[in-house]
């Protein structure tokens, strides 16, 4: 049986970009210092979170570095570039047809 979250899954982590895998790192690591803030005071009833969540750190910082390292793909997110180049591609269009280019100016002379 995986130690670790249940939705930081290596095959999980695959879909997330790299802001998210940051900010998951973030919260791991914030997670992390308040579970050793309780054991330190004795509050902490579950000492195996400990181990999960560090290895959850070790899982985004993987993941990370097989990116940097191209030994794993980066997750295209084209879906909001495709709409905004969809709403300013018409605007594009219309303004050159209603520009006059240089060869047409230069034919008619």
């Amino acid at each position: 049986m995986p130690i670790g979250s249940k939705e930081l899954r290596p095959t999980d982590l695959d879909a997330f970009d790299n802001e998210r895998l940051v900010d998951e790192l973030r919260k791991a690591k914030e997670e992390l210092f308040n579970l050793r803030f309780q054991s330190a005071t004795g509050q902490l009833e579950s000492h195996g979170r400990l181990r999960a969540v560090k290895r959850d750190i070790s899982r985004i910082y993987t993941v990370i570095r097989e990116r940097e390292l191209g030994i794993r793909p980066t997750p295209v997110v084209a879906a909001p570039v495709a709409k905004a180049a969809a709403k300013t591609a018409p605007k594009k269009a219309a303004a050159e047809a209603d520009a006059p280019s240089a060869e047409t100016s230069e034919e008619t002379e």
